[in-house]
């Protein structure tokens, strides 16, 4: 996967740097005189069975087989409110580094929306572990071929059809926005349809209930081969699925909002623990395991360590909050 954005340079740099130490001997890099010492959460913001669930239980084999962890590692389903509830509950654990939280961008979405006053920063970054982008899915015998013909038919009535999509004010609501912006169309009278997760939309997809779902590549992979993919809101097109276009090859002239996921640690925790961490997340995104998860959902790890993250969320920070503003969800 090709990424056309400013960071491409501080991307690219970090994960040789991420992956390259995760490979030295204990004795080149400094050494975090932390360990943990009680059973670690990994805190999933979704339901069983889902992709990002899916990912994180890669991670906790990875950290538990490959003996990274001196202790267990158990996986911790807290869904609900659009990631609000995994925030509050992480949040119960200042400066306990033995619960992390594996998020994606509604983490500060959400505070955009007025939906939570918990901002992202009251949490601790410790590492971007990929970025997915968004597409939009029609049922295999859909009359809508593409991207050209979806924009045809909503130019003639916004309504005509319906959406699904589990996450108002999330990264492929705000990409699915840009997208129709874009090509002259007002996001705001679209035909959205609320769902609790990826998986409920496509099947009411396939079921003929709603015409299209608005999902990551990831999550649209998983619902397998009565769907197909008109565009996804990348730079370019994805390595894995070359015969996907772009939207901005179909003439709308999105990039979209990165569908992000990384990992945050609590408030407060100290230098040496996120150093544990840091170097645990680098072995575990180098493994055969998280590799092969990947390839499978035709995600590609693009990695930061906490510091470059912290930056880096800035950034996209501010280019959602712009999008947000624009659709008039932002308070």
């Amino acid at each position: 996967m090709k990424i056309e954005r400013t960071t491409v340079a501080a991307w690219s740099a970090a994960i040789g740097l991420f992956a390259i130490s995760a490979l030295l001997p204990p004795s080149t890099h400094a050494q975090s005189a932390w360990r943990p010492t009680k059973p670690v959460e990994i805190i999933v913001s979704t339901g069983a069975g889902g992709i990002a669930d899916q990912n994180a239980r890669v991670i906790q084999k990875v950290l538990t087989d490959e003996k990274i962890l001196p202790v267990p590692a158990v996986v911790v389903n807290k869904a609900g409110g659009n990631q609000i509830l995994a925030v509050n509950y992480v949040k119960q654990f200042p400066g306990d580094p033995h619960y992390f939280f594996y998020a994606n961008p509604t983490v500060f979405t959400n505070q955009i929306a007025g939906l939570t006053q918990h901002h992202y920063t009251d949490l601790t970054p410790l590492a971007l572990l990929l970025v997915d982008y968004t597409v939009i899915s029609v049922r295999n015998d859909s009359p809508i071929k593409n991207m050209k013909d979806l924009v045809a038919m909503l130019k003639a009535d916004p309504q005509s059809v319906s959406f699904g999509f589990p996450s108002r004010g999330g990264p492929n609501h705000l990409a699915t926005a840009q997208a129709m912006r874009s090509a002259g169309i007002d996001p705001n009278k679209l035909k959205l349809v609320l769902f609790k997760t990826n998986a409920e939309a496509s099947t009411a997809m396939l079921g003929g209930h709603i015409q299209a779902t608005i999902s990551s590549v990831g999550a649209a992979t998983l619902a397998g081969s009565g769907s197909r993919m008109l565009g996804v809101a990348a730079p370019n097109r994805i390595s894995e699925m070359p015969n996907l276009p772009t939207m901005r090859e179909q003439g709308i002239n999105s990039t979209g909002i990165p569908n992000w996921r990384g990992v945050f640690g609590p408030k407060g925790m100290t230098p040496a623990q996120i150093a544990f961490w840091e170097e645990a997340l680098a072995k575990v995104v180098v493994s055969s395991e998280w590799k092969k998860q990947l390839e499978e959902s035709n995600v590609e790890s693009l990695v930061l360590r906490s510091n470059e993250f912290s930056k880096w969320l800035s950034t996209e920070y501010v280019n959602a909050r712009a999008v947000m503003v624009d659709i008039g969800i932002a308070k």
